[in-house]
């Protein structure tokens, strides 16, 4: 794979999307990200990157003039608009940054561009978004596509639907193809959390990876405005519950040796079932750090989509040039 393909990366959020690009052999030439504590997370996990502040942190102020000819620009927009869990406002929503997208794909004109997005993007009442978005993103020269995603077909121990939206340049988009589920089952909760929930020793281990035998839930990471540190409404920790888990806050440590009852997960813990590799760290006190892990994309689901478009962008290139 060529591991010079360069990449831009908005609203980059902890790193997930931009953990599983890297992996996939795209280095990044800035990341933007208007969030302090999530742009700590990016420097305290790859003080490498770039990672910008000011105005250049903020997707609506972002010059991407300078990056213009970038392999790919990348990000996960702001979901609230989409979500059943809002208003689903769309393109009426404040929050919605589709159109700066628009533009600093315009600015740049990337070989290929991923968002990820949340399920209720496919939703009927965004189908004429949706239409306006293939229209606009056709005027730049690209053929857009997008595919639904459960992290738990890549090996994530988590029920969670996510939407890529892919945009490829026209005389690359014939050599692109989805990612396919990979083989075999992710590990239960249970299996997953094993060795960070008996840290200390707990008695109660056993039985409860006994207990905890099926994937999680979709953790829900909450906004500034309304989530803490729990995971999710009454109706996912109910779901918690049946995997032998208190959903009803996040717990700083492991369970003690003597511990009794159900044990609530760490932010380690939940970052695992993200899909985070467990040297990421995160910057901040308990909510902060653990909002951060719940808003993320997979590392293993970008990493999948990304392969395949660092495939088609390669692959184009070699057969471009032999032309």
């Amino acid at each position: 794979m060529n591991s010079a393909l360069s990449s831009i990366e908005v609203c980059a959020g902890a790193g997930g999307q931009a953990l599983g690009l890297e992996q996939a052999g795209f280095n990044h030439e800035a990341l933007v990200e208007n969030d302090t504590h999530c742009r700590n997370t990016l420097r305290l996990n790859r003080p490498d990157w770039n990672v910008l502040e000011g105005d250049q942190s903020d997707l609506t102020t972002f010059d991407a003039k300078p990056y213009a000819g970038i392999d790919l620009v990348a990000g996960g927009l702001p979901c609230p608009p989409f979500s059943v869990a809002g208003k689903q406002l769309g393109k009426n929503d404040e929050r919605n940054l589709f159109p700066e997208a628009i533009r600093i794909i315009d600015e740049t004109r990337p070989k290929a561009v991923m968002i990820e997005n949340v399920r209720g993007f496919l939703d009927a009442v965004f189908s004429d978004y949706r239409q306006h978005l293939k229209n606009e993103l056709h005027k730049l020269g690209y053929e857009t596509d997008w595919h639904l995603f459960n992290a738990s077909d890549f090996g994530v121990p988590q029920l969670r639907p996510r939407v890529a939206i892919v945009a490829i340049r026209k005389e690359y988009a014939d050599r692109f193809n989805w990612p396919v589920t990979l083989p075999g089952n992710p590990s239960t909760v249970g299996e997953a959390l094993s060795e960070l929930m008996g840290e200390f020793g707990w008695k109660g281990l056993e039985k409860w990876v006994e207990t905890a035998n099926e994937i999680a839930p979709t953790i829900v990471g909450g906004s500034k405005k309304h989530g803490g540190p729990d995971l999710g409404p009454t109706r996912a920790k109910r779901a918690w519950a049946t995997l032998g888990v208190d959903g009803m806050g996040i717990a700083n440590e492991a369970p003690d040796r003597d511990f009794v009852g159900m044990p609530r997960l760490t932010v380690p813990m939940v970052a695992l079932l993200q899909g985070f590799p467990k040297e990421w760290v995160f910057s901040g006190k308990k909510t902060a750090a653990y909002r951060q892990v719940g808003n993320a994309f997979p590392p293993p689901v970008a990493k999948a989509v990304a392969q395949k478009l660092a495939e088609a962008i390669s692959v184009s290139q070699i057969y471009l040039l032999r032309a």
